[in-house]
C-alpha cells in the first residue's frame, strides 16, 4: 500500500500545482484555432477529449479549425488544381464548391467528436453542446499586386454578441474559415485570421494556436515566453519557417489589439494543450501582453510566497529561521522573482552605510527552478542596489552554499571583517562561514 501511495505522489503534487490555474481559467474565454494536419494526427481523439475537460473545467471554448489540406485532397479527388500568392489559396468560381465541401465536412466532423458520450471513452457523460453558424462576415481580400483573389477573403466583422450568447449558456462555438458578406457570397478565409479576430473582438483571455512543431531559438531550444517587443523583434528577423512566423505574426497581434495572452503550442505533443495550461512552465512559447516573470522589490503581499521559498531551507537548517514578524519589518529590503503570479525567488540587501557594507541574505530559489540563473540574476541586482548607495563590499554568511559563492567572487574571511553591529549578533552555535566580495 506504502508503495503504491509513492507511486502516485507525482500525480498529487502536479494536481496540487494545476489547483491555481483551474481557478484562474474557469469562466475564462479561450479562442483555440487548429489547422486540417491536427484533425488528421495520430492524436486528434485525445485533443477532443482535453477540449471536453477545458469545458467541463468551465472554460469558455471558442474553436476556429483549419481544413487546408482536405481542401487540397478535395480539389486533387474532382481533378481541379488551385493556386497559391502570398500563402493564400486563389480560390476562383471552380474550387469554391470543393471548398466549401471539405470545410463542411470537417467541421461535422469535428461535431461528431466533440458529441462523443460513451461510457468507458473519457467522454462519457460530458454532454457537450457544439453551436456554429454564420458568424463571421467577410469580404474578398480583392485584387492584389495585379492577381484577382476571387472567393478568397479577409475577416470584415465576428458576431461577438451572438457567440457570448452561446458562451454563457455552456455552448462551445466552432468557427469554419468561410465566411459570408451581405450580399449572400461565400469566402474562403484564413482559420488563422478568423481566430485572431474573433480573440480580438471578444477581448479573450486567450488566443492559442496549435502549430506544427516548436518555436525554437538558434540553438534549437524552446522559447518559452515572450512580450509584445521581443516577438516584433523576432518578426523583423525572419528566422522562422512560414507556419510559425506567420502564427506568430498572429499572436503578436491579437496582444498588441487587447489579448491578455497567446500560446503557440506543439499539436504534435499529446497533451500539450493541458500541459501548456494547467502546469507552471507549460511546453508552448507565451506571447503576453506584459511581463510573464520579471524581477522586482518585494511588498508586504510577497510575504506568504517567499515563507513557501525559505521555510524547506531553514527546516534543513540551510538558512537561519526567520519569522512572519520579522520577515514582515524587513520586506522592503528584499527583491523576488514573480512567475506568472508565483515567487519563484528571493534575496535581502541590507546596508551597513558606516563600513561601506552590505550584506546578503536569504538568497533562495524554488527547488523547480534550481540551475536555472535565478540566483545570478538575483545576486546581479544586489550588486547593482550596493553599487547606486556607493557601497564597495558584499558578505555573506552561510552554511552550505560557500562554493556557490566562492564561483561568484566571494572570498572566505573572519569575524573580524563584519561590521560591529552584525558581528555583536553573530550565532556562534550555527558557526557561519563569512564571505566577502569587493566590488568594482
Amino acid at each position: 500500500m506504502i508503495k503504491i501511495v509513492e507511486n502516485k505522489k507525482q500525480f498529487v503534487d502536479w494536481f496540487r500545482q494545476s489547483s491555481s490555474y483551474i481557478h484562474s481559467h474557469r469562466k475564462r474565454t479561450f479562442v483555440i484555432f487548429f489547422g486540417g494536419d491536427v484533425i488528421q494526427s495520430e492524436h486528434f481523439a485525445h485533443f477532443i477529449h482535453d477540449l471536453s475537460l477545458l469545458n467541463s473545467l468551465g472554460v469558455r471554448l471558442v474553436l476556429v479549425h483549419g481544413a487546408r489540406p482536405q481542401i487540397e485532397q478535395q480539389i486533387n479527388a474532382l481533378k481541379l488544381s488551385s493556386s497559391y500568392s502570398d500563402n493564400l489559396r486563389i480560390t476562383d468560381t471552380s474550387i469554391l464548391p470543393a471548398v466549401e465541401q471539405a470545410v463542411g465536412q470537417v467541421r461535422v466532423n469535428i461535431e461528431a467528436r466533440l458529441s462523443m458520450g460513451l461510457i468507458n471513452t473519457p467522454m462519457a457523460g460530458a454532454s457537450l453542446r457544439v453551436v456554429s453558424g454564420n458568424y463571421v462576415t467577410a469580404r474578398p481580400y480583392g485584387v492584389r499586386n495585379g492577381i484577382d483573389y476571387c472567393h478568397t477573403g479577409e475577416v470584415r466583422k465576428v458576431d461577438i454578441q451572438a457567440i457570448r450568447s452561446q458562451l454563457e449558456l455552456g455552448n462551445i462555438t466552432l468557427l469554419s474559415p468561410i465566411g459570408y458578406s451581405p450580399s449572400g457570397e461565400a469566402f474562403n478565409l484564413r482559420a488563422e485570421d478568423v481566430a485572431t479576430e474573433t480573440a480580438i473582438a471578444l477581448k479573450a483571455d486567450k488566443l492559442i494556436m496549435m502549430t506544427d512543431g516548436f518555436l525554437a531559438d538558434k540553438h534549437n531550444e524552446l522559447i518559452t515566453q515572450l512580450d509584445i517587443n521581443q516577438a516584433k523583434k523576432l518578426l523583423l528577423k525572419d528566422c522562422f519557417n512560414t507556419e510559425h512566423q506567420s502564427h506568430l505574426n498572429n499572436a503578436t497581434q491579437a496582444c498588441e489589439r487587447g489579448v491578455y495572452r497567446s500560446h503557440l503550442i506543439n499539436h504534435q505533443v499529446d497533451g500539450s494543450l493541458l500541459i501548456e495550461l494547467y502546469s507552471r512552465d507549460g511546453c508552448g512559447t507565451l506571447i503576453s501582453a506584459e511581463q510573464y516573470e520579471g524581477l522586482r522589490t518585494a511588498t508586504i503581499d510577497d510575504v506568504g510566497g517567499i515563507l513557501e521559498i525559505i521555510k524547506p531551507l531553514e527546516d534543513q537548517h540551510i538558512l537561519a529561521q526567520r519569522s512572519r514578524e520579522q520577515l514582515e519589518l524587513e520586506i522592503t529590503q528584499f527583491i523576488v522573482i514573480e512567475r506568472d503570479g508565483m515567487i519563484i525567488a528571493c534575496a535581502a540587501l541590507f546596508p551597513y552605510i558606516k563600513e561601506s557594507m552590505a550584506e546578503i541574505a536569504c538568497l533562495a530559489v524554488h527547488a523547480d527552478y534550481h540551475n536555472s540563473g535565478r540566483g545570478d540574476s538575483l545576486l546581479q541586482q544586489l550588486e547593482t542596489q550596493a553599487k547606486k548607495l556607493n557601497l564597495s563590499r558584499l558578505f555573506i554568511l552561510t552554511t552550505h552554499t560557500a562554493h556557490w559563492f566562492i564561483e561568484r567572487g566571494f572570498s572566505e574571511n573572519t569575524l573580524d571583517s563584519l561590521p560591529v553591529s552584525k558581528k555583536d549578533f553573530y550565532n556562534m552555535q550555527r558557526n557561519s562561514k563569512i564571505f566577502i566580495k569587493e566590488l568594482d
